[in-house]
């Protein structure tokens, strides 16, 4: 369908507001690079346009985008491939013409897409939706998904005009992706949600700023342990400083949380103003340095987080111990230092033994939650389903469970040294609150607070005079002040997390501390670990990119276990965990 003259001018919105921004400005002067242009005895590749309007991820969008294939490409072997948003920019064809046949960058298919636009129905009277903002600015793996699965399988179903099939690598050291302002900023946010799919980024004029939450970048590079990602920046003193930042010195900031963060970056600082000169003429210079010591794998830098520092083992990363499951939670260490967890909607308890075996212990509980040994030895469990709390004798697999409490339906769980038992309820049958509940261990239950939106995990502190509770719906964990009796006093939404851009709340689950007072808190964007002060220091991803619950385990408690959906990974570190069985100990303050 040929689009019509409205539609054809809204294309060139984008384009325009790159060359007029700043107008006030004085114009600097960015001379074409050398390899933008035309050389002699470069084969000159092929551009081929298309349309794309299938999209189940931005449903009901169409757009533009166009292939360029090197005339060196020969179908045998998959391509590398650069991704670029707003169409063709930089002259790129030229460019890669030139850089393929002195072999400085690799063969390389370079995918040229416009953002999407819903169509309006008449668009003599009224305007098209523009998915620009939504899809380029907003945070989380949306686009990087639709490049994934839809748009670059898409690609692969055409071909060249002398019939060469387009085979693209699937490796992600072997793809790059770029843009301009906000198309900047969603190459990055691709290559961050996806490392594994790109790891070269060029970013030009970078939108780092407070239009869809690309501001909290510069905080997170710093507390994330570092991803396998390049990055080339560029921009300009004369960029944007408008209602949603300050372009030039988000950038900035950019640059040196990267730089911080351990990561490979090289920038490019001007005079220039919001618009494409610059980046154009220094294009070509930053596929060299993006491609350099290609096929050499990018790796991921060392940090100078302390807290990452102090955790984290050198080379020692996520394993893989044990998947098939439906749901895991709940992971329980014993003195032993085996982790128990639970396979729930199949109400099953599986140990791993300090070999690293998997074997199933119990399979009679209905709809089995979180666990907590206590320090008399026994697995007490969730049973959330018969609304019980029960608890096992591990030496004797098999065994029936004795009930501790009943008509609680509990969540997740934690005992004390003095054999208090705290357990979470976050849905209470006709009324519209949350529970924990306090057990003594002569079974005498009360509830000792209401009213979180979503009680979830539970932990104690160290020293155990206080209780930390996560509120799935919020960014919240709670701390309270456990009392002589076991009741709680002087709750504050005291742990501040971090939410992703995706969902509406942490989704806080699972939490476990360890030693030194440091609290690990599961939720959507990896383990968040917070100083005792209620700062998140440091964000630890896991492989899979879910995770419910840890805890610390192994022979010297310095194996962090997490149950991560249908998977159970584990990790060795630096520090021990403290179990709440084990007798209380005072870490060292905080700096404040």
């Amino acid at each position: 369908m040929k689009p019509s003259p409205t539609l054809f001018a809204l294309v060139t919105l984008f384009v325009v507001s790159l060359a007029f921004a700043q107008a006030n400005q004085p114009q600097e002067s960015y001379p074409p690079h050398p390899d933008s242009q035309p050389q002699p005895g470069a084969p000159k590749g092929e551009v081929m346009k298309f349309t794309f309007e299938n999209s189940k991820i931005f449903p009901g969008t169409w757009r533009e985008y166009w292939v360029y294939v090197p005339a060196q490409y020969t179908p045998d072997k998959p391509a590398c491939v650069y991704v670029n948003q707003d169409g063709v920019q930089w002259n790129a064809p030229v460019v890669f013409d030139n850089l393929i046949h002195k072999k400085e960058m690799p063969v390389t298919i370079g995918v040229f897409v416009m953002h999407g636009r819903v169509k309006a129905a008449n668009a003599d009277a009224a305007l098209d939706r523009f998915n620009r903002s939504y899809e380029y600015d907003g945070l989380g793996d949306n686009y990087a998904r639709f490049i994934l699965d839809e748009l670059l399988p898409d690609v692969e179903t055409k071909k060249t005009s002398d019939g060469r099939a387009i085979r693209l690598s699937k490796n992600g050291n072997d793809r790059a992706i770029g843009g301009a302002s906000s198309g900047a900023i969603c190459a990055f946010t691709a290559a961050w949600e996806r490392p594994d799919a790109f790891s070269r980024v060029f970013s030009a004029i970078g939108t780092y700023v407070g239009l869809r939450g690309g501001h909290s970048y510069s905080t997170l590079i710093r507390k994330y342990e570092p991803k396998p990602i390049r990055v080339f920046l560029q921009d300009g003193a004369n960029d944007l400083n408008i209602y949603g930042g300050d372009w030039w010195m988000a950038n900035q900031a950019m640059e040196r949380s990267l730089a911080f963060a351990g990561y490979e970056v090289q920038h490019v600082w001007g005079e220039g103003a919001h618009n494409g000169r610059h980046g154009a003429a220094i294009f070509p210079d930053a596929m060299r340095w993006l491609w350099k010591g290609w096929p050499e794998p990018v790796k991921a830098g060392v940090s100078k987080n302390a807290t990452l520092e102090a955790i984290l083992l050198p080379g020692e990363g996520w394993q893989l111990v044990s998947e098939g499951y439906r749901f895991t939670e709940g992971p329980a260490v014993n003195a032993k230092g085996e982790i128990f967890f639970t396979d729930g909607p199949n109400s099953k308890i599986h140990k791993i033994g300090l070999d690293g075996k998997v074997s199933e212990f119990a399979s009679d509980t209905k709809r089995a939650g979180g666990q907590a040994f206590g320090p008399d030895g026994r697995l007490y469990s969730v049973a959330s389903g018969d609304q019980k709390i029960v608890a096992y004798d591990i030496g004797k697999s098999g065994s029936q469970p004795t009930v501790i409490a009943e008509g609680v339906r509990g969540n997740d769980i934690v005992v004390a040294r003095n054999g208090n038992i705290y357990v979470t309820e976050p849905n209470v049958p006709a009324a519209d609150q949350s529970n924990v509940w306090l057990i003594k261990p002569n079974g005498e239950k009360k509830v000792v607070d209401a009213g979180l939106r979503y009680a979830n995990g539970v932990t104690l502190s160290p020293d155990q005079t206080l209780l930390y509770v996560a509120d799935y719906r919020s960014h919240w964990v709670y701390s309270y002040q456990i009392q002589p009796d076991g009741s709680l006093q002087y709750k504050q939404p005291y742990y501040w997390l971090h939410v992703a851009d995706t969902v509406d709340s942490s989704q806080a689950d699972g939490m476990r501390v360890d030693g030194d007072g440091r609290l690990y808190v599961t939720t959507r964007m990896g383990i968040q670990v917070c100083d005792q002060a209620g700062r998140v220091n440091a964000i630890i991803p896991t492989p899979n990119g879910r995770v419910s619950n840890v805890s610390f385990g192994g022979e010297n408690f310095d194996t962090l276990f997490a149950t991560c959906g249908d998977k159970v990974y584990k990790r060795k570190l630096k520090v021990k965990g403290a179990n709440a069985w084990d007798m209380p100990n005072k870490p060292a303050a905080p700096r404040l």
